[in-house]
């Protein structure tokens, strides 16, 4: 007898392959990345003088100063472009951040530790808790900050490899983890306190009684951990992995047992990995610690914003304790030169950077990414909707923004000053539609063309798949990034209507 709903659910399984192949298909038949960035920003040039032409303007938000559509095809952008051509590359965030964390880990990885590390932990572990394990990291990973989308994602895909999984699904779960779950956490971080203190800035013109806290998420954000980790398990398992078919590349090393000296180096590791944990340990605690902040607190703190040197010294330490001990290393000089082969794999990467810094620095000059997200915030609030139906149409707008600005704190300060009122006048809690600001543009972080990491991964995916294009890489997270919006959304209104505090003493409604 035929199950007609196995025949339904397959039929759906089907169509949603087709869909994700056609995505494939068309993204991977745009211009090859740098080029595509290069189009952008002539696209960019022309846009800005278009709209400019129409005396187009918006209100900035918290401030009311009036801000008009600057034309890079001017006198003053003509300036711009040439003078900022330089700093826009080496000034670009990620740029310095990626060759300084691929100093240490391609240190690291060259002389054989994280290869001995995953076969002696990870490789051991259950394997069907593989995928849990990635996907749990990757959200976890916003503790190292941006550092996270350049740890996580590659050392997935050589974990999924050595399982003999595909590696492109390993590195689909660690950016998912990393990208869609980075707001999520169990213990209070960095983005707690940096979207708290501008809800809380924006409140204080309203209501000088109502202060947001770091900790008003906390309960959400945990159970949030659970459900993404689980979630993005099932999704990589059921539908990534089974799209993807085998793995038949050259991409890959199977990694072999471990020798006894390489065990021996790798506990070495984990001795110099402990003892550096213990001085940082006392150096924060140390009354009056330079990496306190000045109230003695660690969020935010000089050791939070230097959190990226300290990982960097950090494998540092640990790939020279294991490349001693297994004689990789015999002078100072073969420390040097292994930085340098990682420094060489990094060139394309630097090349691409280029023309994206280009576009996206030109992006901002111009204020069309503001402009969008201000018309779209007003239009949204001019709906006149009540109840938590506006509050689903703010995620999703949220999540639209989100294409077009990438940084979540920027793009809080933007809606914030418009949000919050509204929904204060509502009776809404702050803290609750900060929640559900950070759902939403979480969620849709592996997605966004604004995300300059999705270079980064593009290039790890490349080392499995020569001919991957973007196309393929969006048409990898696409399912990530849906299912977790709707998942989260879910979550959401659960916690909302059941009455569960999204933190301590924090509900939907101000008391």
């Amino acid at each position: 007898m035929i199950n007609m709903n196995d025949q339904s659910s397959t039929k759906k399984a089907k169509g949603f392959s087709r869909l994700l192949n056609g995505v494939e298909k068309v993204g991977n038949k745009l211009p090859d990345p740098f080029m595509l960035f290069v189009y952008l920003s002539v696209f960019t040039i022309i846009g800005s003088w278009i709209i400019s032409l129409f005396g187009v303007t918006t209100t900035q938000p918290g401030t009311g100063e009036e801000i008009a559509i600057k034309s890079l095809i001017s006198g003053e952008g003509l300036q711009y472009i040439l003078t900022s051509m330089l700093e826009n590359f080496t000034g670009f965030k990620p740029l310095g951040l990626v060759l300084a964390m691929m100093l240490g880990i391609g240190l690291a990885n060259k002389v054989g530790l994280l290869e001995t590390a995953i076969k002696s932990t990870i490789l051991k572990a259950p394997k069907s808790l593989i995928t849990y394990a990635v996907i749990f990291v990757g959200i976890l990973g916003n503790l190292a900050s941006d550092a996270a989308f350049v740890i996580v994602p590659p050392l997935a895909a050589m974990v999924f490899y050595t399982l003999g999984r595909h590696p492109l699904a390993g590195l689909a779960a660690g950016f998912a983890g990393v990208g869609s779950g980075f707001t999520a956490n169990i213990i209070i971080a960095g983005t707690d306190a940096l979207l708290s203190g501008i809800s809380t800035e924006v409140m204080e013109s309203l209501d000088s009684n109502i202060v947001v806290t770091p900790v008003d998420n906390w309960y959400f954000m945990i159970v949030s951990v659970v459900v993404l980790s689980v979630t993005g398990a099932l999704i990589t398992e059921k539908i990534v992995e089974p799209r993807l078919g085998k793995y038949e590349g050259e991409g890959g090393t199977e990694l072999e047992e471990s020798t006894k000296l390489e065990k021996r180096g790798f506990r070495n590791a984990v001795f110099a990995a402990l003892g550096f944990i213990a001085i940082l340990i006392v150096a924060i605690a140390i009354p009056g610690s330079a990496l306190r902040n000045e109230e003695g607190g660690i969020i935010p703190s000089p050791f939070l914003s230097g959190i990226v040197p300290i990982i960097l010294l950090f494998f540092i330490t640990i790939g020279v304790a294991y490349g001693v001990t297994v004689k990789k290393i015999t002078s100072t000089r073969d420390i040097s030169g292994y930085m340098g082969e990682a420094m060489k794999e990094m060139s394309g990467f630097i090349v691409l950077i280029f023309a994206a810094a280009q576009f996206i620095a030109y992006f901002d000059w111009t204020n069309i990414g503001t402009w969008i997200a201000v018309s779209g915030a007003n239009f949204l609030g001019s709906i006149n909707m009540t109840g938590l139906p506006v509050v689903i149409g703010f995620v999703f707008l949220t999540a639209l923004m989100n294409m077009f600005i990438f940084s979540g704190s920027a793009q809080w300060a933007l809606e914030a000053p418009i949000f919050l009122k509204m929904f204060y006048l509502l009776d809404y809690h702050p803290a609750f539609i900060q929640a559900a600001y950070r759902i939403a543009d979480s969620s849709t972080n592996i997605i966004t063309p604004m995300n300059p990491y999705i270079i980064i991964v593009l290039a790890f995916m490349k080392e499995y798949d020569k001919k991957a294009g973007l196309g393929t890489l969006i048409a990898l997270m696409l399912p990530y990034a849906v299912i977790f919006l709707s998942v989260w959304i879910v979550l959401l209104l659960a916690f909302a209507l059941l009455g569960i505090p999204f933190g301590p003493g924090v509900g939907m409604y101000i008391n």
